[in-house]
């Protein structure tokens, strides 16, 4: 510091005119800068479907594999791909109180085509409640699959865009997603199911036509074809109701660290990664 005031003294007026104004440049710059990342935090905070993002971190990473025979949505199990597949647990309480193997069991196979994404999933619960025959009003309180799925495994904030989506799919097949307007919407064109249930076991089938972030309500949207080895951001959840005015569990595929658990309609960072294999 004391030999570059030695310096500034020695240099001529111009000299020292010249130094200042890069000094006074340099300051300029860097409070703009301080001040346009400050401006989009605060934008990202008044309007979610600003993009401020740091990459997600992959994990809970899982390679799915390619169905040679397309699965045959009926509810049954008998398919090659399921039998080649591996099965994955329910097994991250994300909201409620502690449960048993007799209240609920859950587990899930993957594949995948060019097409889009194929979900077995088996629930064992004592009870299937439907309260709410609307299938927007308080769609998430009665027994419902959720499937999350992130088309680029970007992550961020989803809530009210299409960065990802988080697709409630009740006991009769309707798909209930937020759309952009902050509207509970239908995308039953996003996926094809079946359920079947004997005593307390259901089986369901999902096909899930993946769409990116371009996705558009009420305009013609192209779906993703898939492709070797990418990356999709994924997790599934079931929300469990035995009869209550709201939903009583809220049991998930993937951890998430800290007290609060119930962020997959919110923030596409939890979700798991797979990746599409052959």
């Amino acid at each position: 510091m004391f030999l570059t005031f030695i310096w500034i003294i020695g240099l001529n007026l111009t000299m020292k005119r010249i130094f200042f104004f890069c000094v006074l440049l340099w300051i300029t710059f860097s409070c703009k800068k301080n001040q346009v990342t400050s401006v989009q935090n605060l934008l990202a905070i008044a309007n979610p479907k600003t993009v401020v993002q740091s990459k997600k971190i992959d994990h809970q990473i899982r390679e799915i594999n390619q169905a040679i025979i397309v699965p045959k949505l009926d509810g049954e199990m008998n398919d090659p791909a399921w039998k080649e597949a591996i099965w994955y647990g329910f097994d991250q309480k994300w909201l409620g109180e502690p449960y048993t193997f007799n209240d609920f069991f859950g587990r899930y196979k993957m594949a995948w085509t060019p097409e889009g994404i194929y979900i077995l999933v088996e629930i064992k619960d004592d009870v299937l409640y439907d309260q709410y025959k609307d299938p927007l009003r308080l769609w998430w309180d009665d027994d419902c699959i959720e499937i999350f799925i992130d088309a680029d495994n970007s992550g961020g904030n989803h809530q009210y865009s299409n960065n990802a989506f988080a697709y409630h799919i009740a006991l009769d097949g309707n798909v209930v997603d937020l759309d952009e307007n902050k509207k509970p919407t239908l995308f039953n064109n996003h996926i094809n199911s079946k359920r079947k249930t004997k005593g307390d076991v259901s089986v369901w089938e999902f096909k899930v036509t993946i769409y990116d972030d371009t996705y558009t309500e009420r305009k013609i949207n192209e779906p993703l074809v898939l492709k070797k080895d990418q990356k999709i951001g994924f997790a599934i959840a079931y929300n469990d109701n035995d009869g209550s005015l709201e939903r009583e569990n809220f049991i998930g595929s993937v951890f998430i660290p800290g007290e609060e658990k119930n962020l997959g309609g919110i923030n596409a960072d939890v979700f798991g990664t797979i990746i599409l294999k052959e």
